[in-house]
């Protein structure tokens, strides 16, 4: 299903990013990789970059091939770097990205964005994440940090409630709908990579350890590789805007203890 496609996959580095990068080449594709270091195996064409400033991601998109065939939102930040970085990398940087890119996607093509179970407290807090999805353009993320009063420690699931929601917006937008572009969101629960000892210092240690303890494991790349390369093939051409968690059920336990049942 991705024999011959383009795929663009960022975060190519490490972790999630790294195991889906080498599965799709596994898997036929021709992967162009964005990180912001070079990864140390082979993975396909790379180009260095960061996805923190609108003119970082414009210079990215200068050097991408006019076709894709679907790209995967993989990079992310854990959140220790501070609330307006996260949010620039995790949501304004990836926006401004999918949004520059789409005239490149092929008619049917794919995004699939990678949220987090962190993200689950969307609709409770709906009003803030509508209002910073709603922020037009790449805005100066340390003002809109202080006029929404985010914590350092809240920036990641705040980045990720938002990035949940445009999920669901870009699913319809005319820029993506238009020409059959399918946006969807894998969310994954705690995951070992190298990053999770950062998640660790951020969420703290009894969520992370609660998480893992309802589902028995934390999930490895491996775990979530194949389902944001699922919704990147044409198996799944009829699934768009949605959030698949890929999470060992995590995300069922945590909801149905909110729903009390």
């Amino acid at each position: 299903m991705l024999f011959g496609k383009t795929i663009l996959v960022t975060g190519v580095s490490s972790g999630i990013g790294a195991r889906t990068a080498e599965l799709a080449l596994q898997m036929g594709a021709d992967v162009i990789g964005v990180d912001r270091r070079k990864p140390a195996g082979v993975m396909g064409s790379f180009i260095e970059a960061d996805l923190s400033s609108q003119a970082a991601v414009e210079a990215l998109v200068a050097r991408l091939p006019q076709r894709i065939d679907a790209l995967a939102n993989v990079a992310g930040v854990s959140g220790n770097t501070g609330a307006a970085l996260t949010l620039a990398v995790n949501f304004y940087g990836l926006r401004a990205l999918t949004e520059a890119v789409a005239p490149r996607l092929r008619e049917g093509g794919a995004v699939v964005n990678v949220a987090s179970i962190a993200g689950f407290g969307w609709r409770a807090n709906l009003e803030r994440a509508k209002d910073l999805a709603g922020v037009q353009g790449f805005p100066d993320v340390a003002t809109l940090v202080r006029e929404f009063g985010i914590p350092d420690g809240l920036g990641y699931p705040v980045s990720k409630e938002a990035l949940l929601l445009w999920t669901f917006r870009a699913a319809h937008m005319p820029l993506f709908r238009a020409r059959g572009i399918r946006v969807n969101a894998v969310s994954p629960g705690p995951v070992e990579t190298p990053i999770l000892q950062e998640f660790r210092a951020v969420l703290g240690d009894a969520r992370v350890e609660s998480d893992i303890a309802r589902v028995g494991r934390a999930g490895t790349a491996p775990d979530i590789a194949p389902a944001i390369l699922f919704l990147c093939s044409d198996g799944a051409r009829w699934i768009n805007g949605v959030n698949l968690p890929v999470d060992g059920g995590l995300e069922a336990s945590v909801a149905a203890e909110a729903m009390g049942f």
